[in-house]
């Protein structure tokens, strides 16, 4: 089977997640601070129900990261911890550009708020 487009087309989303979700948080000073953290698709089967929900799992988890704490003592979470996760949950599904992957999203998630993020609901998983 040929997964490469999978795991090669996750990697945008894994900075892009974090840096758009470190774009609203805010910091201790009064500069700006950009949190990423990597998130690592490879081995995964993007077309499989199985490797969507762990990918979905660690994106959820990278999320919430750069959202609160980024792994550093000195920096403060956004003053919008839920909505930075949203923007930077939302940002990595649409740049996966996966159909399992939205439709592991679109199991928490309405179909107005994956529009409100960009992120392309397939005919086929909107009619699931």
């Amino acid at each position: 089977m040929y997964t490469r487009t999978s795991v090669v087309s996750a990697w945008p989303v894994l900075g892009a997640a974090a840096v758009a979700c470190a774009l609203c948080a805010g910091s201790v000073t009064a500069k700006e601070v950009t949190v990423a953290v990597q998130v690592s698709a490879q081995g995964l089967d993007l077309s499989q129900p199985a490797g969507a929900h762990e990918l979905y799992t660690r994106l959820q988890h990278a999320a919430k990261v750069v959202c609160t704490h980024g792994m550093r003592v000195d920096l403060q979470a956004s003053p919008d911890a839920e909505g930075c996760y949203e923007k930077a949950l939302g940002d990595a599904i649409r740049s996966v550009n996966s159909p399992q992957l939205t439709q592991v999203y679109l199991a928490t998630h309405t179909l107005r708020e994956a529009a409100a993020r960009g992120i392309d609901v397939p005919v086929q998983v909107a009619a699931k």
